[in-house]
């Protein structure tokens, strides 16, 4: 007997191989509840549904259960976890009436609550201790296997009074105290044992400043006051108290971000102040970010021959749909509003097909969408089938098809190679799709309120 929830059945015959609506036109209702389905795919822990038929129960025996495997590797790390559902609920919270456009609202409010409650797992109140990675990232990527089959050891790694990481702690607060906005008026016990949690993990993350250095190698942070800048934003708006806002006036900068990432939020603390201030000096340091990553005599950023913002070579799809995101709250904040619109929906656009790989264009980098995408991303779960051997070499496509995941995207000459060892162009990751996801659903609230732009992709699809 199928375990499908109702609330998935309706999209599930909508993700796969709907054509382009219009000449250059995409179904940006269709691609969010694609994402959604990724993220369904990387979770860890009890699994009660069959949302995703090839995913069974895995590492049961974690110190802390559930939340998601970081990418195309089964370890769990607390920050980009965090970062990840920062900007997922930001999108909730800032475009909801896009996920009720795109018919996914219910599927939205059941996604996200799996790392929201493992966060809650995570902090341990009384031992003042949260759980901010699980397993080791070396022995980890020794294994490539499915996360069901796992066998070798997963040791935990904690912020305590003796191991600093307000970056961590920060951040899981802020997607705490957000968790509590958006759930407020849907689950309103619930919610209330978010903002709890939010309040004193904050507190302790507070007295004990620094930045995490358990997960160097994989994800090493820069700075904290980013975070914890987060974090006293959203507990502002979340209880009233002005201690809080003036908490983040000490933790802001106006230096101008390189980008807006799972290290890297400044960005987003900046906005988030200018909205709660009005302050022009954080206007400024908004507008400066995008003066330097939009087209024309200001830019410092590559653009590749069909106009992907190119910030990187690892990740370049992340970082050119987190700015995306940002620049579409942005917008609604009335700061250069039909530019960065028609700027944060032609990244999507290139995205989802507004591009010329393989000289034939319509090339979708979220696995699903469309009949031309990914077939062989760097993700172990989904290159392999049960009972039977697997390895990176395996021949031919992906087993499983890994719906909604974005993967790193193209060279700045915008080549590409669908390959399943290239874990730079072809992984998949958590924090990969957020943005793009957040995008989605400020497209879709533009489309809403009838207030899309016009776009003029380089190399638009045509079929």
């Amino acid at each position: 007997m199928s375990l499908m929830t109702p609330l998935y059945l309706v999209s599930a015959l909508l993700l796969v191989g709907a054509p382009c609506l219009v000449l250059g036109a995409k179904n940006y209702g269709q691609a969010l509840g694609l994402s959604i389905k990724f993220y369904e795919a990387q979770r860890s822990g009890p699994i009660n549904d069959n949302i995703v038929p090839w995913r069974g129960n895995s590492a049961m025996s974690d110190c802390t259960v559930g939340g998601w495997y970081d990418a195309g590797d089964h370890v769990k790390f607390g920050l980009p976890m965090a970062a990840t559902t920062h900007i997922l609920l930001w999108s909730l919270y800032r475009f909801k009436d896009g996920y009720v456009r795109a018919n996914q609202l219910n599927q939205m409010y059941h996604m996200i609550k799996t790392p929201l409650n493992y966060f809650m797992s995570a902090w341990d109140e009384q031992h003042h201790r949260l759980t901010a990675q699980v397993g080791d990232g070396g022995t980890d990527h020794n294994y490539w296997g499915r996360p069901e089959d796992m066998k070798m050891s997963r040791p935990c790694k904690y912020v305590d009074s003796n191991h600093v990481g307000s970056d961590v702690a920060g951040e899981t607060a802020a997607s705490l105290a957000l968790g509590y906005l958006t759930f407020k008026d849907k689950d309103h016990t619930y919610a209330t044992r978010l903002l709890a949690k939010a309040k004193t993990l904050y507190t302790f993350a507070k007295a004990h400043p620094g930045v995490f250095t358990g997960s160097a190698g994989f994800y090493q942070s820069g700075n904290w006051k980013d975070e914890m800048c987060l974090a006293a934003v959203w507990l502002k708006r979340a209880t009233g108290s002005n201690s809080y806002l003036n908490d983040a006036k000490n933790y802001v900068e106006t230096n101008w971000a390189w980008a807006e990432g799972w290290d890297d939020k400044m960005l987003a603390c900046q906005l988030l102040m200018y909205e709660e201030t009005k302050e022009s000096k954080y206007k400024d340091a908004v507008v400066g970010f995008f003066r330097g990553w939009l087209p024309g005599s200001g830019s410092q950023l590559k653009y590749t021959p069909c106009g992907l913002a190119w910030r990187d070579m690892w990740g370049a799809n992340r970082y050119a749909a987190d700015a995306a995101f940002i620049a579409l709250v942005a917008a609604e904040d009335g700061i250069n509003s039909a530019t960065y619109r028609k700027w944060a929906a032609e990244q999507i656009n290139y995205i989802l097909g507004d591009n010329h790989h393989d000289s034939k264009g319509c090339f979708s980098f979220e696995i699903g969408y469309g009949s031309s995408f990914p077939r062989k991303p760097h993700h172990r779960g989904s290159s392999c089938v049960a009972n039977k051997p697997c390895s990176i070499g395996d021949a031919g496509n992906n087993p499983h098809v890994l719906l909604g995941a974005v993967v790193g995207g193209p060279n700045a000459d915008d080549s590409y190679t669908d390959t399943r060892g290239d874990y730079v162009h072809n992984e998949v990751a958590t924090d990969y799709n957020c943005g793009f996801q957040g995008s989605l659903a400020g497209i879709l609230h533009l489309q809403q309120h009838h207030t899309m732009p016009s776009t003029n992709n380089k190399c638009p699809c045509r079929h």
